[in-house]
């Protein structure tokens, strides 16, 4: 992996959050206009820096918000054709999905628990991190030493973080819990450790960058 750049970034506001509900592969109802806008806001903060100009590849989940986030960053990130892995998609919800957020709380347990199924059919936290590592290994097996820009979801960027940085589980009791903002880019790189030996060769380069929406009512 080394020298290779991988850069998660968030979908923008979604209509599901809009209106309040979970969204999944059947009710994602792709970007709100505050996600265009955010998107959109990203998209020219990158075409001012050149930042990720040089990128290989694009990619998203298969979810509409993902994609729309994708086309709408295309520009700016080489012109690439967005490519799609389901391997990015946020949790597979089951019988969850489309239902309102106010009624998923009230059925969530207060004890975390990496391996329960809070609802027929939905993958358990432990079953999604090992789907996002293997998109994740398999992208960058394609694109050794290249700058690669997928856009996904908060629980993609969550996992990428706590494999990576060799984190226990985020939502367990006692644990800080994060959460990227919409619009905003994590970046990891593969890279030696100068300073000590035996660490992972990935360096954290940023995390929930959204310096694009400040000072703005996004």
């Amino acid at each position: 992996m080394d020298g290779t750049r991988v850069v998660l970034v968030r979908h923008g506001h979604s209509v599901a959050q809009e209106e309040g509900f979970l969204s999944g592969h059947d009710t994602c109802k792709g970007l709100s206009d505050l996600g265009r806008k955010q998107v959109e806001a990203l998209r020219d903060r990158l075409g001012r820096t050149g930042e990720l100009a040089g990128a290989a590849a694009l990619y998203a989940s298969i979810l509409p918000r993902a994609i729309e986030t994708a086309e709408l960053l295309a520009p700016v990130v080489g012109g690439h054709a967005v490519r799609t892995d389901c391997g990015f998609c946020e949790a597979h919800v089951g019988e969850a999905e489309g239902k309102p957020y106010a009624e998923l709380l009230e059925g969530l347990p207060e004890e975390w628990d990496e391996e329960r199924r809070p609802f027929e059919g939905w993958e358990t936290w432990r079953e999604m991190g090992e789907r996002v590592a293997r998109s994740l290994d398999a992208t960058i097996e394609q694109h050794l030493g290249q700058t690669i820009v997928i856009a996904c979801h908060g629980g993609v960027i969550v996992h990428a973080m706590q494999r990576w940085l060799a984190l226990e589980a985020p939502n367990r009791a006692g644990a800080a819990w994060f959460a990227p903002a919409n619009s905003s880019l994590t970046e990891f790189r593969g890279a030696p450790n100068p300073y000590r030996s035996g660490t992972l060769a990935v360096e954290l380069v940023r995390y929930n960058d959204h310096a694009h929406l400040a000072g703005r009512d996004l």
